[in-house]
């Protein structure tokens, strides 16, 4: 017996369409990667894009927990001496909410040539528009998970 592989021209790819309203930032980021890395289907292969497309509306209603927007930091250097920049989440939300998200998922994605390409799949809109109509997006509900009272 031989051990089936998938092949990423045989993948069918579908679109998916997620709102962040009101959503945690880590569980929405590790569905977003699961969608984009292919988990969801049975035919998930490690080393295959076998995922789908994800459009990501509302990023700018996406939740931090805790004081996560005061004293998270993101840095960026330009490997000359003292160019080191630094700015809170709540900075970067206020210039650029979709940044946030698109380092959540990058840091959820395996680091190698295959994710920087499964990060594309990913669009990601501050509001509730997209340009994406055409490809007829299919909303997936992510499932908020519920508090236990006592």
């Amino acid at each position: 017996m031989t051990t089936w592989m998938a092949k990423a021209e045989e993948a069918e790819r579908n679109w998916w369409i997620v709102d962040a309203a009101d959503m945690r930032i880590g569980r929405l980021s590790t569905t977003i990667a699961t969608l984009l890395r292919g988990k969801h289907k049975p035919t998930y292969t490690p080393h295959v894009d076998n995922g789908d497309f994800v459009i990501v509306i509302n990023t700018d209603k996406i939740q931090m927990t805790g004081n996560k927007l005061q004293t998270k930091k993101y840095y960026r250097h330009s490997r000359f001496f003292g160019s080191m920049k630094e700015k809170t989440a709540a900075e970067a939300k206020q210039e650029d909410s979709t940044f946030l998200l698109n380092e959540s998922v990058r840091g959820m994605l395996p680091t190698n040539r295959l994710s920087r390409h499964l990060l594309l799949k990913m669009k990601a809109y501050p509001g509730a528009e997209h340009p994406h109509a055409v490809q007829k997006p299919q909303p997936y509900k992510v499932v908020k998970p519920t508090t236990k009272s006592k």
